[in-house]
């Protein structure tokens, strides 16, 4: 085999082809990178079915809290032991309806006992003492009062005789000497009676005043008496109201102390909600305001009627007064879920509430637009109610948002709604 030499402006001209071929394929290799570089992450798909979606609107919204809580009497009775003593009989139970003088449970105290027997005798023996005072100074009145008639019986006989005699002086009958004599005589029983009347008003005066001691003392073992007998009456618990009764907290053979709660009665006609709200949401909340109380066979309506000054456990009391006819099977300590109507609000937008947004703050949302994204959209948020939320900023009527929990893609701007 021969070879053939090559002309040199052959190989230059292929080599130039080369060299083209090559940076060509440079360039368009750069452009590629560069455009790749430029495209957009692919934005995540969210299932539609998964998420909450709802449209923003433009109207009246009403404001309102809600809570959950229990029915409870307006008319509640603890009854406590008024002495010490042990539980011998429990004649009720919880549920059963009871009146006033319907006996619950039975106490027993023997010392009680005894000393409603010394209370007897104590005071037998104070009206004993006050009869024998009250005898003792009614005869030394009626002797003053003999003293003081027999005084003016023989004064008045003096006088009489004073004035015969004066008359016979005047006959010359008798002499000036036994005239003087007799005036004497009068003036002197005068004078004595005058002292009589005068110890026989005071002796009367004093006679409620010398029976005070005797008369406090028997007032003193009466009440004594009256006391141990009510407590031992008391040692039969009785219900003291119409009612059902709601508990008997203690056992037979208990011993219970002055004052220890033997039992509660309860009127189950008069009953209103006690609810626990959120100490966020109460701060808008205003005596008489509008309320209603879902009891789960029926809904009533109610106003707010006290709320605790103080919170607990990170919510606030507010008692709810039910007006018109309760729903069958509503009973006290019934589970309950109270909404109180707050205000209302004209010709504002808003939506429903996110699952994190709070009123008065500015939240980020996905706003659904026509090419199936939702974009993350900044909007900023005014008061609130149970499920809705008025909007301020970043959407208008008619936007739809995500409102569930998308915190899984906080770190994407977009999501393809599937």
């Amino acid at each position: 085999m021969v070879d053939i030499a090559r002309s040199p402006s052959v190989v230059r001209r292929k080599k130039i082809r080369r060299g083209i071929y090559s940076a060509s394929a440079l360039v368009g290799i750069i452009l590629v990178t560069v455009g790749v570089s430029r495209l957009k992450p692919a934005a995540p798909g969210v299932d539609r079915g998964v998420v909450w979606v709802d449209t923003v609107k433009r109207g009246q919204m009403i404001r309102q809290v809600r809570g959950a809580g229990t029915l409870v009497p307006e008319d509640i009775r603890w009854i406590p032991a008024t002495t010490q003593g042990r539980v011998e009989r429990i004649l009720l139970r919880p549920g059963a309806e009871v009146k006033p003088d319907t006996v619950i449970l039975e106490l027993s105290n023997p010392d009680l006992e005894q000393l409603v027997k010394e209370a007897q005798l104590g005071l037998q023996s104070a009206q004993a003492s006050y009869a024998n005072r009250k005898a003792e100074l009614e005869s030394a009145l009626l002797a003053q009062q003999s003293n003081t008639a027999t005084i003016e019986a023989s004064y008045r006989q003096a006088a009489l005789d004073l004035e015969a005699n004066e008359q016979l002086l005047k006959d010359g009958l008798v002499s000036e000497l036994l005239v003087k004599q007799k005036r004497g005589q009068v003036e002197e029983l005068r004078n004595r009676l005058a002292v009589e009347q005068t110890r026989l008003e005071l002796t009367r005066n004093g006679l409620q005043s010398q029976l005070a001691p005797q008369e406090a003392e028997v007032n003193q073992r009466r009440s004594s008496l009256e006391l141990r007998t009510r407590q031992l009456e008391d040692l039969r618990v009785k219900a003291g109201m119409h009612g059902v009764l709601q508990s008997v907290p203690v056992e037979v053979g208990q011993q219970v102390g002055p004052g220890t709660n033997l039992a509660r009665v309860a009127d189950p006609r008069e009953l209103k909600a006690e609810l626990r709200i959120a100490e966020t949401q109460t701060k808008d909340i205003r005596i008489g305001q509008p309320a209603e109380v879902d009891t789960r066979n029926g809904v009533v309506r109610g106003r707010v009627s006290r709320i605790d000054p103080a919170s607990s456990g990170g919510t606030v009391g507010v008692d709810i007064t039910l007006e018109g006819d309760l729903p069958q099977g509503a009973r006290p300590d019934l589970s309950v879920d109270g909404t109180i109507r707050l205000e209302e609000l004209n010709d504002i937008n808003y939506v429903g509430r996110p699952a994190f947004g709070q009123e008065n703050s500015t939240v980020s949302l996905f706003k659904l637009m026509p090419d199936g994204e939702a974009v993350r959209t900044a909007v900023r948020l005014g008061r609130s109610s149970v499920s809705t939320i008025e909007v301020l900023e970043g959407l208008q009527p008619g936007d739809q948002v995500i409102l569930s929990d998308m915190s899984a893609y906080d770190d994407y701007q977009r999501v393809r709604i599937n």
